[in-house]
């Protein structure tokens, strides 16, 4: 053979041998053992997801789905960790660590993001584990593309000072395939964030005259990105994004509200000014409680379905449909009626009381 096709030939199985790894989305692997290559990866919310299974078998750790309690339980060096797509937490023993991107079933597989690979499942390993992911989102400074849209939506406007012409944007959870959180007798966390977000948008219909803007308005499935344009696109002046939660234990009940914690970066020119979302969910909070519902202190976490920015929005996890009597008043149209009453007051109140937002 000649020399010049031999060297070509050489370097050509040379490609054939390093390159095939290039084509995979993701490589997971323990130390000083040859990396499971992932090809079965999907982009959401930012991140890659990759199926549970994949990982324990890349790690050799041993896992299982239960389908009866609807949880996915791990075997771990420090416990068994328990994670579910109706959860926004793991669980390790009796603690709860709260994951940014909650697993979910894509394709029939549950699948966790990489985030929660790294971030959550690594530190509970007794060693360090090797991961690569050959085709990563493209970087957008220290942004994602979602923080770079509400960073653009939240500073375009300023808010208006009468109550009637705010835009309030209304986000049910879940819907479609996505069924979120499951109560014991079946009942489904996107059927029931709906319903009160239609509740609460027929109030504010009767009551102003500004456009109410909601993400969906039917049993189908939105990716984050999706809804958050949505707002951007109806204008809002401030989000509501309604949830219900599942827990580990029955007794976990209550309302709990959730808003970003306020940075430097959430304000325009380094300005100083108050959390107007911790605001906003203190006024929710009163008024909630007015109505005869549990309701725990605000929580200041980085909840992802809120995104960034400046907006006045709060999560609101409405109940656990793990526990009995949560799940009951859920299920309730005329405590649904109340729920969505007393949300309606709290916008009205914070209308009138806000200070407005320094551009």
């Amino acid at each position: 053979m000649p020399r010049l096709a031999m060297q070509f030939f050489s370097l050509l199985l040379l490609l054939l041998v390093v390159v095939p790894c290039a084509s995979a989305l993701v490589e997971i692997g323990r130390p000083g053992e040859a990396p499971l290559v992932v090809e079965d990866v999907y982009l959401r919310e930012g991140t890659a997801f990759i199926s549970i299974d994949d990982v324990l078998d890349a790690l050799e750790l041993e896992g299982r789905w239960d389908s009866v309690a609807h949880i996915y339980m791990i075997r771990t060096p420090h416990g068994r960790a328990i994670i579910s797509p109706g959860s926004q937490f793991l669980k390790i023993g009796d603690n709860f660590i709260p994951i940014s991107h909650r697993p979910r079933f894509i394709d029939g597989k549950l699948r966790v993001s990489e985030v929660f690979l790294l971030r959550q499942l690594a530190p509970l390993l007794s060693e360090p584990i090797y991961y690569r992911n050959h085709n990563p989102p493209e970087p957008a400074g220290n942004e994602d593309p979602l923080d770079r849209l509400f960073a653009f939506l939240l500073r375009k406007k300023e808010p208006v000072a009468d109550g009637s012409k705010w835009v309030v944007s209304i986000d049910p959870a879940h819907g479609g395939e996505d069924s979120g959180s499951l109560g014991t007798d079946g009942s489904k966390e996107k059927d029931l964030s709906l319903a009160v977000g239609q509740r609460l948008e027929k109030l504010l219909k009767m009551h102003q005259d500004a456009p109410v803007v909601m993400t969906r308005d039917g049993d189908y499935a939105l990716d984050m990105e999706r809804r958050l344009e949505i707002v951007a696109e109806g204008q809002a002046d401030v989000l509501l994004s309604l949830h219900a939660g599942a827990f580990f234990s029955a007794g976990a009940s209550g309302v709990n509200l959730y808003v970003q914690p306020q940075t430097e970066r959430d304000v325009p020119d380094g300005v100083i000014q108050e959390n107007s979302s911790l605001k906003f969910a203190e006024i929710l909070r009163q008024e909630l409680k007015r109505k005869g519902f549990d309701v725990h202190q605000v929580k200041e976490l980085p909840v992802y379905p809120l995104g960034r920015g400046d907006l006045p929005r709060v999560l609101v996890e409405m109940g656990s449909l793990s526990n009995g009597v949560d799940l009951t008043s859920l299920q309730d149209p005329a405590r649904q009626q109340d729920f969505a009453r007393a949300l309606f007051e709290g916008l009205q109140a914070f209308f009138d009381t806000f200070s407005g937002v320094s551009q």
